[in-house]
């Protein structure tokens, strides 16, 4: 898997991520590059510091620091020489490439009447490792899917806890028809391409052979026209929460469309509290609210619950407040 996002890298990153010991090179989940600052890899056990010849440790003032010209390069290798072909994704702040990885930009904002044009100054780059993995929805299946029905899932949980990682997964599940599991239209709004990894349209994850995608479109606006345009059964979208985000889940709802969404939040009264889902739970428009963690993995299930947040996945009661 990192060996994909290597030819992105200008040369003198690239022979010090390469080589990294197997190991840790199996767990990586981020390199973050700043300009003039130490060279950073996440990894599921926590965040190091990486030296020429690959050297890993904590300690920042030992690692590789990335320069002006490291950072001018890699903004050109992703751009393939072409600011010009990247200015949408200057506006948006990150880039999707090959694989479906997404790399985050950070640097000076050009703001025109009131709103981002684009970025200029790039000096952050955060390169998040799309890693697709089969089966994490296997375990939601006799919880979402009936034999002539599917429940409207909601899953919750903080960054990096795998929520897209298993919304992909539903996804994937509900238009292949695996297990047993009637096989669905599914649409996906790929707002910020995390869910298909689309490139130039085309999805770079395994999202299902009756699946339809709207890459990069603003949620709220995409699901309307999916509805319209492609009449799904499931709609899927990540992170939801904003006004306009649960005006288009009641449309949705409204036209007998089921979906699955994504929500950031560490606990369900966390999210009881956000104004633009307060609502959608409230009226029980989530029929299986998911809460993941990453307690022991990513993808942790901590609690399935049901509309009225009364827990479904141990016989013991359990229900939150909202």
């Amino acid at each position: 898997m990192l060996d994909a996002i290597l030819p992105v890298l200008p040369p003198s990153i690239r022979d010090v991520i390469a080589a990294l010991p197997e190991e840790v090179r199996q767990r990586v989940e981020e390199i973050r590059i700043r300009e003039n600052r130490p060279l950073e890899v996440v990894t599921a056990e926590g965040t190091g510091f990486v030296a020429t010849g690959g050297r890993w440790g904590t300690r920042p003032e030992r690692a590789y620091v990335p320069d002006r010209e490291d950072c001018t390069k890699l903004l050109n290798l992703i751009s393939q020489h072409s600011l010009y072909a990247l200015e949408e994704e200057l506006r948006r702040g990150y880039v999707t490439v090959d694989g479906g990885h997404r790399i985050g930009l950070a640097g000076k904002v050009v703001v025109e009447n009131g709103k981002v044009k684009h970025l200029r100054d790039v000096t952050g780059f955060n390169i998040r490792l799309a890693r697709q993995v089969k089966g994490t929805g296997k375990a939601l299946i006799p919880y979402v899917f009936g034999p002539d029905h599917v429940e409207n899932v909601l899953i919750v949980s903080p960054p990096q806890c795998g929520k897209t990682t298993l919304l992909r997964d539903l996804a994937r599940i509900a238009s292949v028809g695996e297990r047993g599991v009637k096989p669905r239209k599914v649409g996906i709004v790929d707002e910020r391409s995390e869910i298909a990894g689309c490139l130039r349209g085309v999805p770079q994850h395994d999202v299902g052979p009756r699946t339809d995608v709207l890459d990069a479109c603003p949620k709220s606006e995409g699901m309307m026209m999916m509805i319209r345009s492609m009449s799904p059964e499931i709609l899927v979208v990540d992170e939801i929460g904003r006004k306009e985000d649960s005006d288009a889940v009641y449309e949705a709802v409204f036209a007998g469309v089921n979906l699955f969404v994504t929500a950031h939040g560490r606990s369900l009264d966390e999210i009881c509290r956000r104004p633009g889902l307060t609502g959608l739970i409230r009226e029980g428009v989530f029929t299986r609210v998911v809460l993941l963690s990453r307690r022991l993995r990513p993808g942790t299930i901590e609690g399935i619950y049901d509309s009225s947040l009364k827990r479904v996945d141990r016989e013991r009661s359990v229900r939150a407040r909202c």
